[in-house]
Parts: structure tokens; sequence; C-alpha cells
């Protein structure tokens, strides 16, 4: 029973132990209105028009024309990032007719689409895990 009792605590420990925590800094906002909506992805059939297929989405507040949001306990994986600037705070991306956005947006890797949003294979990075900050400029349309 001791012994089983150690390997599932070593089992734990070593799963704890490799998630991380992954500090997204979202720049270049235009101004201090609304939040940010910041959303995780790890699968390219998802990204960036699925927000309900998002591994996590966080939505932070604005100070001096930038945010910042943590994804704590993440474990170590391919991922990429899509960024909205939430200016009305109506919890959705504003777009136009067209279906271009009328509020700002981004992507890790700051990728950016050409007509149309940006690939996952674009803006997808290596997250290995321990402490890792990343930076997302915005762009607006």
């Amino acid at each position: 029973m001791r012994t089983l009792f150690l390997l599932m605590t070593a089992l734990l420990f070593r799963t704890i132990a490799s998630n991380g925590t992954l500090t997204v800094t979202i720049l270049d906002l235009k101004n201090n209105q609304g939040r940010v909506s910041v959303a995780l992805y790890n699968k390219e059939a998802a990204f960036p028009k699925s927000p309900d297929k998002a591994v996590k989405i966080l939505f932070a507040p604005i100070r001096d024309k930038k945010s910042i949001v943590v994804f704590d306990s993440l474990p170590p994986g391919e991922y990429a990032i899509s960024v909205y600037h939430d200016e009305n705070n109506n919890g959705k991306m504003d777009t136009n007719f067209f279906g271009i956005p009328k509020e700002g947006v981004g992507a890790s890797n700051d990728a950016r689409g050409h007509l149309g949003p940006p690939h996952y294979k674009d803006a997808k990075f290596n997250f290995s895990g321990g402490i890792q900050t990343i930076s997302i400029h915005i762009i607006y349309l």
C-alpha cells in the first residue's frame, strides 16, 4: 500500500511540476476602454474562429494602453493565442458588414492574416512548462 501511495505521489508531483505559467502582455492598445479577451488554443481547426473550442479564455482590464493575462498550471505543449480589444465590453468581437474587425486584434508571434484571420501555423509556439512570457501587439484594421 505504501508503494502505491509513493508512486501516486510521484506521478502527481511530476504532473504538477511539469505544468507552468504563461504570461501574455498585450501592447499597443489605442485606449483604456473596455477589456482584452485572450483565447488560448491547442488545435489548428479551432483557431481563431471557434472560441468555444479554446483551451481557456481570459479577460483582463487595460491600464496604460496595455494588458497582462496569466495562464497558470498550463501543461507543456503547442499553443496559439488570439486576442481582441473588447472596447465596448459587450463580450464579442465586433465586425463590419464584410466581417472585418472593428476592434483591435492580435495573435501570438504577432501573426497577421492576409484577407482573413491569421493561420495557426503562423501563430503557434511551444510552451515547455516553467515560466514563459510572450508579447502580442494589437492592430486596428
